[in-house]
């Protein structure tokens, strides 16, 4: 089904994509005040951000729950809440022990390569100009940056290995774009996040309980801070404000418009966490700004259309 770029879903996409690029923040400053492990900083998040997904729940049980989902559709939605924020958020907070925030973020977005390459390849869906011009742009971007970042970290013995979770949760993440993309639109935005973020909360909990135990957790005044931060700034408020850009414009044009994700990271990165900025980063980052213009100039043009 063809999708209209309308500015409402540039923008609301655009103010998620913000909202995620704190994570990785978030996470290396618990890492580094709290001395945290991965597991545990991953569950306190979704512990955080459960009464949110519970109160979505009930609410569209009151509003939205008109069409009954059938089992297919709850076996869909709790695979995609495990692949995209239980599986990819592990990989993540565990990549993040290793490799800066900015080279994180740059990693992980190689996602919307592998969403776009999913939807033109399996679903047969068609890039239209702007759409692939964005993503050469935007990845060519990103290219220059990562590697002017590989230069600066590669001391690290342990740089590698975390490169390569980020990879993996770039990978695990790109199905859950996909499947949020086609699933949203006959489930409802609130309903499917829920679903989804509760059905990946159930892992991430199972996951924390064989290997950890709850008495052991330092709930510490810092660690409280950062899971809450987590929980509302950089789960909840942005995986249902990228949930609703999806509905509104495709995944494949939020895979696009997401690009500003790195850009924001290492900027908040330089501030925060002082990870220095590089002349490969402010190249990469201009062409990123670009291709997320290029997207956002289209939106005022009704007749650009996606297949997908």
């Amino acid at each position: 089904m063809d999708k209209k770029i309308t500015l409402s879903g540039f923008l609301i996409t655009l103010t998620g994509a913000i909202f995620f690029s704190t994570k990785a923040i978030f996470v290396k400053l618990a890492f580094q005040s709290t001395k945290v492990d991965a597991v545990t900083l991953l569950s306190l998040r979704m512990l955080f951000a459960l009464p949110f997904y519970l109160f979505a729940v009930w609410l569209v049980g009151r509003k939205e729950n008109k069409v009954p989902l059938q089992k297919k559709d709850f076996f869909w939605i709790m695979a995609m809440g495990i692949l995209g924020y239980y599986l990819s958020s592990l990989f993540d907070f565990i990549g993040l022990q290793y490799v800066s925030a900015g080279l994180e973020r740059l990693i992980l977005f190689l996602y919307p390569t592998f969403a776009v390459l999913i939807n033109t390849f399996y679903f047969k869906t068609r890039l239209n100009r702007m759409q692939l011009l964005a993503l050469i742009l935007t990845y060519t971007g990103i290219g220059i940056a990562y590697f002017g970042e590989l230069h600066l970290d590669n001391s690290n013995p342990k740089f590698f290995f975390g490169s390569f979770m980020i990879f993996l949760c770039a990978i695990t993440y790109s199905f859950y774009l996909v499947g949020t993309g086609r699933l949203v639109q006959r489930v409802g935005v609130t309903r499917y996040t829920a679903y989804a973020m509760l059905a990946a909360t159930v892992g991430i909990f199972i996951n924390f309980l064989v290997t950890h135990s709850i008495a052991k957790i330092p709930f510490t005044y810092s660690l409280t801070g950062y899971g809450i931060a987590l929980a509302v700034i950089a789960t909840v408020l942005p995986s249902f404000l990228m949930s609703n850009g999806m509905k509104k414009i495709g995944s494949n044009n939020v895979s696009i418009i997401t690009s500003i994700g790195p850009v924001s990271t290492i900027l908040q990165a330089h501030w925060f966490l002082g990870e220095p900025i590089i002349g490969a980063q402010i190249i990469g980052t201009a062409l990123v700004i670009l291709g997320v213009i290029l997207i956002g100039w289209q939106s005022t043009y009704p007749s650009a259309k996606m297949a997908g």
